[in-house]
């Protein structure tokens, strides 16, 4: 049987192809990276609707309740909630909304859990602060600032836990 000898050139085309082994590591590691990012990319997603529900309660409704109350002489009551915002409540007479720009409008905008935001007024967390004002003399009077509570359940959808993101 005459079987041809193996040439130097064609142990260096053998050595040049991966074997089954080097293929496993690198499709180990490649799932290991991916695996990372895609956790990554999920806490980062988390945060960001923490951050966008902050953001919204903190400051986007700061203006359209501020424009409310000098409207109406006060907040909205925590019957008419935040829908005050949005179309009069029974009884507005100086009511010039809609305050919040919504799509669609009239409908007031979930959080990022789709869940509805919580309103009070007078606000639990918010009440206590003082202002101090001078009647003339010596004799200042301490006056309680009151302003409305306005939250989201968090992503744990259990009202009165510390996830709890709120304006306070």
């Amino acid at each position: 049987m005459n079987h041809p000898t193996p040439t130097p050139a064609s142990f260096r085309n053998a050595r040049r192809a991966f074997t089954l082994l080097e293929i496993l590591v690198v499709l180990a590691i490649i799932g290991m990276l991916v695996g990372l990012a895609v956790n990554n990319i999920g806490k980062a997603l988390d945060n960001a609707r923490i951050d966008s529900t902050k953001i919204f309660v903190r400051t986007s409704l700061k203006t359209p309740l501020a424009l409310y109350k000098n409207d109406n002489g006060d907040y909205p009551s925590t019957t008419d909630g935040l829908q005050a915002l949005l179309t009069a409540p029974a009884g507005a007479t100086n009511w010039r909304g809609p305050y919040l720009d919504v799509t669609p409008a009239g409908v007031m905008p979930k959080d990022a859990w789709q869940q509805d935001y919580r309103y009070a007024y007078p606000g639990t967390h918010s009440a206590g602060a003082t202002a101090t004002q001078s009647l003339g003399g010596t004799n200042p009077t301490a006056t309680v600032i009151t302003t409305p509570d306005v939250w989201s359940i968090g992503p744990d959808h259990i009202d009165g836990t510390e996830d709890d993101i709120g304006n306070w």
